[in-house]
């Protein structure tokens, strides 16, 4: 844990707890980390295939909307729930939280993607970057803790603050979309990195929004971005699993 007691810290202190909690959300939330979200598109190819997305216009559209209106907003939200559950000891609630995320996809390759990534997300963080207390909620949650719910339950037991693993994660799954979409479309590494200026907005609301969002609040009107998960399971040619 990097808050581990109650005694007024210095100033070198918060700068250490700081460069820590930094050091881990870049290593958690890096392309490196071994998740296997390279292998994921959620839904994109297909997207691609049926020229929805054509250009860093389209693509920049087709994010905006899955960041405020779909998967990003709903992401955010469980893991911002998962994360005060699990630094309350809230064992119950936290089991709750891990079920609806894990019922809440439109597909199974979606299922397939968030529970695949959840579960390596956790056995390497048990292995390599394990924390007091960690094994044990793991342990106590009957349901998969799918993607968004283990990141907020490493970051809760390992006292990094919710605001920057929030803003880290957004911005990790905007990433992996632009990433996917590079290698589709395809496009180019400048235009690339313009999508995703374009994109930083819109992530610093869906976080604000998710913060203040209660399980009530969910909800997704992203029906195209939905059929293309669902087309991209009888896709013909595919790189991707999802």
């Amino acid at each position: 844990m990097l808050m581990t007691t109650n005694e007024p810290a210095s100033a070198g202190d918060l700068a250490a707890r700081e460069a820590a909690a930094l050091y881990r959300l870049m290593t958690w939330l890096s392309p490196a980390f071994p998740v296997g979200g390279f292998s994921y598109s959620s839904g994109i190819e297909w997207a691609v295939e049926a020229g929805d997305i054509t250009d860093v216009a389209t693509l920049a559209d087709w994010l905006e909307a899955m960041l405020a209106d779909g998967s990003g907003f709903c992401d955010a939200t469980f893991l911002i729930h998962a994360y005060r559950a699990a630094e309350a000891g809230e064992d119950a609630a936290l089991n709750d939280i891990a079920e609806l995320a894990a019922a809440y996809v439109p597909s199974r390759e979606r299922q397939l993607e968030t529970t695949s990534q959840g579960r390596a997300f956790v056995d390497i963080a048990r292995a390599a970057w394990n924390a007091d207390g960690l094994d044990a909620v793991v342990g106590a949650c009957r349901a998969p803790l799918v993607y968004p719910v283990a990141v907020g339950v490493v970051a809760a037991m390992h006292g990094v603050a919710l605001a920057p693993t929030l803003h880290a994660f957004l911005h990790a799954l905007v990433s992996n979309w632009i990433s996917a979409a590079s290698r589709l479309i395809p496009l180019g590494q400048t235009d690339s990195q313009r999508v995703l200026v374009k994109l930083e907005a819109n992530v610093a609301a869906t976080a604000n929004r998710s913060l203040n969002a209660t399980l009530d609040d969910l909800g997704s009107a992203t029906f195209r971005a939905d059929l293309a998960s669902l087309r991209h399971e009888t896709q013909y040619t595919r790189l991707f699993r999802s």
